[in-house]
């Protein structure tokens, strides 16, 4: 009975910790400076450009390279999904071999069946965001083949702007799916820990958002990226 409590706390806390976070997160970018909202202030900069460029294929080469980075993501998710799924089936040698291990807590297979189990609705949730940001990268790299062209002395009339926040908005939505699909590998690592005591995984979730929120928030790249100025 004191398993199942402690089973109980732990995902509560991990659960807290993950959406409290993204929560927060969204918050926060409103408020002050982040990856996010720096980038969405880059990614307007960049449209902004595309309307006096006759050609656009850097730039496309550009936005493919990033689907190609979320694609290599939702590749890797599937065969995460098929070795923890073969893990699941073998779930009772797992527990033989994590039992003999000297400190680690004691679990029933219970526990490690319900432990395997959230890592794999985890992954699941990793790969349809990461699909949802492939589909939407497709739809920018559509919606760019429509780019307008204007020429330099033109101003930017209020179309050509609509067109421009629009674009930059689709591809910020693409950027945060695919941001939400890292944020899951990121807490799904922590969940190793469990394995081990259920202190250690307390520990690690709240390292997992720590180290996020230095990223996001107080990293150097940031920083550097909020001091590039508009152009």
């Amino acid at each position: 009975m004191y398993n199942v409590w402690v089973s109980i706390l732990c995902i509560l806390w991990f659960g807290l910790c993950w959406i409290g976070y993204t929560t927060f997160a969204k918050k926060q970018a409103k408020k002050t400076h982040c990856i996010a909202s720096v980038m969405h202030r880059h990614r307007i900069a960049w449209m902004t450009r595309l309307l006096h460029r006759e050609h656009l294929i850097a730039d496309t080469a550009l936005l493919a390279s990033l689907e190609r980075q979320v694609t290599f993501f939702a590749s890797t998710t599937m065969l995460i999904l098929a070795a923890l799924l073969t893990l699941l089936s073998a779930s009772e040698r797992l527990f033989s071999i994590i039992s003999s291990v000297p400190g680690i807590y004691p679990a029933s297979l219970l526990d490690v069946q319900v432990r395997l189990i959230i890592m794999i609705a985890i992954f699941i949730y990793a790969f349809f965001t990461f699909t949802w940001s492939m589909r939407q990268y497709g739809f920018c790299s559509v919606l760019m083949g429509a780019f307008p062209h204007a020429s330099k002395e033109e101003p930017i009339n209020d179309d050509n702007n609509r067109y421009i926040k629009n674009l930059a908005k689709i591809i910020d939505h693409a950027g945060h799916s695919y941001n939400y699909g890292l944020r899951s590998y990121y807490f799904a690592l922590s969940m190793l820990a469990w394995f081990i005591h259920p202190i250690a995984f307390v520990f690690a979730t709240t390292m997992v958002v720590v180290v996020l929120f230095q990223r996001e928030f107080h990293s150097q790249t940031m920083l550097v990226m909020n001091k590039i100025d508009r152009p």
